[in-house]
């Protein structure tokens, strides 16, 4: 992609609206803009972040067996009476009716309708056990929208729900989704500690939040230092496993880990002081067991071996795309801009023309864009006629991982220099070992 052809709107100024590092950065940056309160337009640039992000969500949720869907955003009332919640929900929930005068709702999620799909076409144990997801948008009327894209009223969600016959097989499936949560956040460059979370009237201990650790943070966590160093599971763990996803489920909650609202002060001390973290935290993802609690007042039935019907088992699973994108900046930035994670930067690679014109740096710019198009990357080519420092100040700011700088005298030696943004260390090379490097 040439710079000069791309709609990348860069603001030189720091946005007075804009409350945390994230905010002011995607909005620097050119990645978003907000259309009205809680709601915005995700720019081209932004996009691309946002559709590597969802990549590897999907990949993660295929490889632990869920299967995708796509449930529409706006929802029937009497899915929602049905189950009981639609009174309760509160203003969060957006109403509204149609030309009919049929009441209908702006999704703000999901479990009554995926509740409708299973009981209209599963019937027998044979079927399960079964997880449907979609990545769709949906809208809560936050009463006080904020940070940007962090909280906002419109959002993008990926909601999973397992089915199943039996609490036991229930758990499993909840063991399978904290496996791939692990593997999904730490390939968006993420360490993210699971923390027990409130579970109602249910009771037990199968609802858990990701949390990242964030000098933004929106609240503070509390946990053993040793998480940061667990091992994350493998890209072969067997999800077909119930004793190693077992073990992975033990292992990461051997360990005391509580949000501020879930604080027990007397176990935290408990540990030895040296071994005490104590930080902000931001919730990347959330995962909840509860049971019957759609499929019973839904007639979510399903025959079992003994020739009966038994109400079956769900669990849900979110993450939000459009808020992990924001959170991914808040644990990686420098006064400069955004440092991306490889696996979710808009660009593999941006090429600095130092001196656009010049014929040997555009020759030279034009065989290393060719090139490294040519090997599947993408790639950000500066090809504008702006100064230097402005050039260095965009790549920074946008974060791309490498920038290769052709300058006139180190072209004219056959050389260019490569930066790697998030140490900021440079290294003079040929053009040709440049190529490789990226090609190989």
């Amino acid at each position: 992609m040439r710079l000069s052809r791309y709609f990348m709107p860069i603001l030189k100024e720091n946005p007075k609206e804009a409350e945390i590092v994230s905010h002011r950065l995607m909005l620097r940056a050119g990645m978003i803009r907000q259309q009205s309160a809680g709601i915005y337009s995700w720019l081209p640039l932004g996009k691309r972040v946002l559709d590597k992000v969802n990549k590897i969500i999907r990949e993660e949720q295929n490889r632990s067996g869920a299967i995708e869907l796509l449930m529409p955003t706006l929802q029937s009332a009497e899915l929602w009476q049905e189950s009981g919640r639609y009174d309760d929900y509160g203003k969060e929930m957006l109403r509204i009716k149609d030309r009919q005068d049929r009441q209908m709702l702006y999704g703000p999620t999901n479990e009554e309708m995926i509740t409708d799909i299973f009981r209209s076409y599963v019937k027998s144990y044979k079927n399960l056990p079964l997880n449907l997801y979609h990545i769709q948008l949906k809208f809560r009327d936050e009463i006080r929208p904020r940070f940007g894209v962090m909280r906002s009223r419109e959002f993008l969600m990926k909601d999973a729900y397992s089915f199943d016959l039996t609490r036991e097989g229930a758990e499993h499936s909840y063991n399978k989704m904290f496996a791939a949560y692990l593997r999904t956040f730490d390939r968006l460059g993420l360490r993210a500690i699971p923390m027990r979370a409130d579970t109602g009237p249910i009771g037990g201990n199968h609802s858990h939040e990701f949390i990242i650790l964030a000098d933004t943070g929106e609240s503070e966590v509390f946990c053993h230092k040793d998480f940061v160093d667990f091992d994350i599971p493998g890209e072969h763990t067997d999800f077909d496993s119930v004793e190693g996803l077992q073990a992975i489920f033990d292992k990461w909650t051997s360990l005391y880990a509580a949000t501020s609202e879930m604080h027990d002060e007397a176990a935290f001390n408990a540990i030895p002081e040296g071994e005490r973290l104590s930080a902000r935290g931001i919730e990347v993802g959330h995962i909840f067991y509860f049971g019957t609690k759609y499929s019973e007042p839904m007639g979510a039935k399903v025959q079992g071996k003994d020739g009966k019907e038994h109400p079956v088992h769900m669990g849900s699973y979110g993450i939000g795309p459009t808020r992990l994108v924001p959170a991914i900046i808040e644990a990686s930035h420098d006064e400069n801009g955004i440092i991306w994670p490889a696996s979710v930067a808009p660009f593999d690679v941006v090429i600095i023309n130092m001196k656009a014109g010049d014929q040997a740096c555009d020759d030279t710019c034009e065989l290393i864009y060719a090139a490294l198009t040519k090997a599947g990357k993408d790639v950000l080519y500066d090809d504008t006629d702006d100064r230097a420092g402005t050039k260095f100040a965009t790549a920074d700011l946008i974060g791309v991982p490498v920038q290769i700088i052709a300058g006139p005298r180190a072209v004219a030696n056959g050389e260019v220099e490569v930066k790697d943004r998030k140490t900021g260390a440079r290294e003079t090379m040929t053009i040709e070992a440049a190529i490789n490097r990226f090609v190989a």
